[in-house]
């Protein structure tokens, strides 16, 4: 089966106000099973979670749905799904519980490369702990960060290494496996931010090599919180913060408080919106399913990537700062002598929409030379197709006159 953009595109009720989007790094727009998943949620009884009542087997059968949902995507098992407001909010968790276990002199590693929400959280732990800080630093002439980078900075005393799957800023997939082997060889865990890689990629967390992975299903037609994804037997590990009379089972000890049911009926309608885009049979299960559909997300943004390449190339006064081999269809645009935020204004006039800045990746803007403005950045989703393309060129082509 053709992977058949129009029809996907059916699917998206935002996409009939005809703005050509390109800032799916930044969010995606919701399609209809999503949104009727919510408010089907909500106009069925709903109460606090149990075993008797409609309300309550309701809601347990909600979260039960969302955990095997979200393992199903990301390679994971059920009972290591955790809820959590947003990915940032899930890494500030779990870097205060690892930290309680620090002391000083130990050594964390976090990269260039990364979205501060993949920085911040260990650089001010490892604070509170007397940690020393070690920086793993990407090549801005290629956008590449190779294991090797990450693993001079290995030693006896490493405790946790932060990275990427993905580079929100300019697409660099770095090689996590590699990175993991090195990692755990030296005695250390692994906390990879998967929020731009998993609206990409079909993830494997075991593949990986990730200790702790995160992403955020409103990257991926989902709704905006964010998850967590590590072994149980890890998690049974750590002791959070809680309420006496909460829970102290995993993955619940690490969600505080009464559980959105809407928004994990929706998160869980996502995941079988995007399992649907591929060519395996019904009959198959929701994994295989789903990297059918990877594979055909992938094809379909590779063609409509390489088309725009091409034409950028033959545009005078634009510099494309994502040149890494293996990265996901995003790229980060400068002009010469001109403002990128001037041609994000530009480009809205005429429906367009690729937003311009850093987007939290203050240390990879400023390790580019861009500073803390950065660029255009042109984000493809599997919604995109090549009238939107063609009005993007058209736009940057005219803005450049």
């Amino acid at each position: 089966m053709t992977y058949d953009v129009s029809t996907v595109r059916a699917q998206f009720p935002a996409l009939r106000a005809g703005t050509a989007h390109f800032d799916g790094p930044g969010g995606t727009q919701t399609p209809a099973p999503v949104i009727a998943a919510f408010t089907e949620a909500l106009t069925r009884p709903l109460s606090i979670r149990g075993t008797t009542l409609p309300g309550e087997v309701h809601a347990e059968t909600i979260v039960g749905d969302f955990r095997q949902a979200l393992a199903d995507l990301l390679g994971a098992q059920p009972g290591g799904i955790v809820f959590g407001r947003s990915s940032t909010q899930l890494t500030y968790d779990i870097s205060r519980v690892l930290s309680q276990s620090w002391a000083p002199g130990d050594e964390v590693v976090v990269s260039r490369l990364d979205h501060d929400a993949n920085i911040r959280p260990w650089v001010q732990a490892a604070g509170r702990a007397g940690a020393v800080v070690r920086w793993a630093e990407f090549d801005p002439a290629t956008g590449e960060l190779p294991a090797e980078a990450v693993g001079a900075l290995l030693t006896e005393r490493t405790r946790l290494v932060a990275v990427t799957g993905a580079s929100n800023l300019i697409g660099t997939r770095p090689g996590i496996p590699a990175i993991a082997e090195l990692v755990h060889r030296a005695g250390a865990l692994l906390h990879v931010d998967g929020v731009h890689l998993t609206a990409h990629d079909f993830v494997d967390v075991e593949r990986l090599g990730a200790d702790f992975f995160v992403c955020s299903p409103y990257k991926f037609f989902g709704p905006h919180h964010g998850v967590l994804a590590a072994r149980p037997e890890l998690l049974e590990t750590l002791r959070p913060d809680k309420l006496v009379p909460s829970t102290d089972a995993v993955p619940e000890r690490f969600e505080l408080g009464t559980l959105p049911y809407e928004v994990l009926a929706a998160t869980r309608a996502a995941v079988d919106f995007i399992a649907e885009l591929g060519s395996a049979p019904a009959e198959a299960g929701r994994r295989e399913r789903l990297r059918s559909a990877y594979a055909a997300i992938g094809a379909h943004e590779s063609a409509l990537l390489d088309t725009l390449e091409k034409a950028l190339a033959s545009l005078g006064g634009v510099t494309v700062h994502s040149r890494a081999a293996e990265r996901t269809p995003t790229l980060l645009l400068t002009f010469e002598g001109r403002d990128a935020s001037d041609a994000y204004r530009f480009l809205a006039r005429s429906g367009v929409h690729a937003p311009a800045g850093s987007f939290y990746a203050l240390e990879a803007s400023r390790h580019l030379g861009l500073g803390d403005d950065g660029g255009l950045r042109v984000g493809l989703s599997p919604y995109n197709d090549t009238d939107d393309v063609e009005r993007l060129l058209a736009g940057l082509a005219e803005f450049l006159r």
